[in-house]
């Protein structure tokens, strides 16, 4: 494994719009680990009210959490390095995901989950997600963009990397690397 250390999880998070997907990609295959997108443990329901327009509330985002949960919690456990792309909008969504460390303890932040903010401008995201829907390549409308900013919190003492999510792909995966590895 290209990490150097087993059993880290990468988690590529921030709003539609803002890379977690190109960039996870691009990181895991530095890595040559998996990668994983929370977008595909969506239920039906909740990416047609997205395309509705319609946002989640934590009636629907919760189910999905846990979902996602089950899933890290095998990666965890078997010491697997992995990248996932999650929004992972809130405090309480990010301790959810947490909880996949069997090492965790929770409330604190000494998890093998590290959580990558890509930090991109409310115009830059407007602009991304509005060419990704005249491409036909996401369900989610820019029209949700204010929804999920609202819904965002980051509490500095929990430890979460905030980066650039305006750089180029190899600088932001460069600096990833740098943060979470060194």
């Amino acid at each position: 494994m290209a990490s150097g250390i087993p059993g880290v999880a990468i988690v590529m998070m921030g709003v539609s719009g803002a890379g977690k997907t190109t960039i996870g990609k691009i990181l895991a295959e530095e890595m040559s680990c998996d990668f994983l997108d929370a977008d595909d443990f969506h239920s039906q329901s909740n990416k047609e009210k997205m395309r509705k327009g319609i946002p989640l509330s934590d009636e629907d985002r919760i189910p999905w959490l846990l979902t996602l949960h089950s899933a890290l919690e095998g990666y965890m456990t078997t010491g697997k390095t992995f990248v996932l792309a999650c929004s992972a909008l809130r405090k309480d969504y990010r301790e959810i995901l947490r909880r996949a460390d069997p090492n965790y303890e929770s409330g604190g932040h000494g998890s093998r989950m590290k959580f990558v903010l890509l930090d991109v401008s409310a115009d830059t995201l407007a602009e991304r997600l509005s060419k990704r829907a005249a491409e036909g390549k996401h369900f989610m409308p820019a029209a949700l963009l204010q929804s999920q900013l609202d819904l965002l919190e980051i509490d500095v003492a929990e430890g979460v990397i905030r980066i650039d999510g305006t750089q180029g792909p190899s600088t932001i995966v460069s600096r990833v690397r740098d943060l979470v590895f060194h």
